[in-house]
């Protein structure tokens, strides 16, 4: 087919493509919505095509469609969730609110693919059969299928980011294991501190990496899985068979295979997209322990000649176009920008949701934007962090143990012989010549050779 059709809705009439799937509202939205220059992100159709299923089962099952034309949408979305006809899917995800016009995009490919399906009229936007309002969205409405879609979807593309995080936290503790016995100082306030070793440093790493695991996953298990479907247009669930809206949430849980529960008040679940901005909230605390880290690693490995350089970083690419041999901490860099924009959308999701009002929240289709953007980016990073980073990471053991007998810190080593001022007045004067607390120590006789030696040992400290 060639040329175009002509399609009419309530504003009057649309050309359309006379071969596309879709139809009048998807050229309209098309149209109107041209600002980003990015088309829906595939998780994103993929989901409402798998509630499309669930719903046309559901519906068939009620009786609220024939079982016909429920089986040809059915089949219709699994191909489109599958990854079919993906060429159809034309808005911008900056659109008008509640996400209508790519949900009324996916009916319309639905409907035209199931008429086709159900061997009906060779001129698509007939809907001789199959209507992408009357029969595609029965029971349904965009506020209740939307919002379900979303928490579909992030919750199919959160496993790659566990996984990757997963892998951060398997890197961290190999080499926590690996330099476990690599003494250095420790700095609190950027100042000397008490001697630590590298290995219970990763190991920190490690562990905040885990606790931020735990809030992500707990989030996605009790909050994202709550799921408004059924309710429709306000959560009143009017237009829906009965027995629709149960059997509806068996059907997308098989589809799906999630955890999916149904909200028990259907018309607040309707218009709060709360869990939405918590479990942006739960990302957001993942990349917060991220940053901290990556800012660690930067600052530790900074040199090679000049920095605190006690370990050093994979070299991963030349890093200036000026100065020959100068490599830089790059994947870390990267990662810290992930970090940032993660941060930034859950500032974009928290004021998304609070612009909701009165029976529902219309900004969801930014929300959804927002969180498998940045779920993408995090299972990306943190897998390149693990494996083009932290697993090559090698420490300069004689400069962190120079470190940790030079530190000032030790001076609390002295405080049990000594007591707090004296010791103190021993570290300022160390600091003030330049010489080693141990040297100073010894020069005005307060303990003997053998005594700062086992006093003064960097490790005793780790040990206790």
């Amino acid at each position: 087919m060639s040329g175009e059709r002509v399609e009419r809705d309530a504003l009057g009439e649309v050309r359309v493509p006379a071969d596309a799937y879709y139809g009048a509202e998807t050229v309209r939205a098309a149209e109107n919505f041209k600002i980003s220059g990015r088309r829906p992100r595939p998780a994103l159709i993929r989901a409402l095509a798998e509630v499309k299923v669930a719903t046309a089962r559901a519906n068939g099952a009620v009786g609220a469609l024939p079982e016909e034309v429920a089986d040809a949408i059915a089949r219709a979305a699994e191909e489109i969730a599958a990854g079919g006809l993906a060429d159809q899917f034309l808005v911008d995800p900056y659109q008008a609110g509640a996400g209508t016009s790519t949900h009324m995009n996916v009916n319309e490919v639905v409907a035209n693919r199931a008429e086709e399906l159900l061997g009906g009229s060779a001129e698509r936007g007939s809907h001789d059969r199959v209507h992408p309002n009357d029969q595609v969205n029965a029971g349904q409405s965009s506020n209740d299928v939307f919002p379900t879609a979303v928490r579909v979807a992030v919750l199919e593309e959160l496993p790659p980011v566990l996984d990757a995080l997963d892998e951060l936290i398997g890197a961290f503790e190999e080499r926590a294991a690996a330099f476990a016995d690599v003494v250095k100082a420790g700095r609190t306030h950027l100042q000397d501190a008490l001697p630590v070793t590298l290995g219970a440093e990763f190991g920190a790493y490690a562990e905040m990496l885990r606790r931020a695991r735990q809030r992500v996953g707990s989030t996605a298990e009790d909050r994202l899985a709550r799921v408004p479907l059924g309710g429709t247009a306000i959560g009143t669930g009017f237009g829906a068979a009965p027995g629709y809206r149960e059997l509806a949430l068996e059907e997308l849980r098989s589809v799906t295979g999630l955890r999916l529960f149904g909200a028990e008040k259907l018309v607040e679940a309707v218009r709060n997209l709360g869990d939405l901005a918590e479990f942006a909230g739960a990302l957001k605390s993942l990349a917060l322990a991220v940053t901290q880290i990556c800012n660690d690693l930067r600052m530790l490995s900074m040199g090679p000649r000049t920095g605190l350089a006690e370990f050093s970083l994979p070299e991963v690419q030349p890093g200036s176009s000026i100065m020959p041999g100068k490599v830089n901490p790059s994947i870390v860099e990267m990662v810290n920008m992930v970090c940032l924009r993660v941060i930034g959308a859950e500032q974009t999701i928290s004021l998304a949701v609070a612009a909701g009002q009165l029976d529902m929240s219309v900004m969801t289709p930014v929300i959804a934007d927002e969180l498998l953007e940045v779920e993408t980016l995090l299972a990306n990073g943190l897998r390149a962090l693990a494996e083009r980073c932290v697993s090559g990471i090698e420490p300069d053991v004689e400069r962190d143990r120079a470190y940790a007998e030079a530190s000032l810190a030790m001076a609390t080593a002295l405080r049990p012989a000594l007591g707090y001022d004296r010791a103190a007045e021993l570290a300022m004067e160390a600091h003030r010549t330049g010489k080693t607390l141990r040297e100073v120590v010894e020069a005005a006789g307060e303990l003997e050779g053998a005594d700062a030696d086992e006093i003064l040992d960097p490790t005793r400290s780790i040990e206790s």
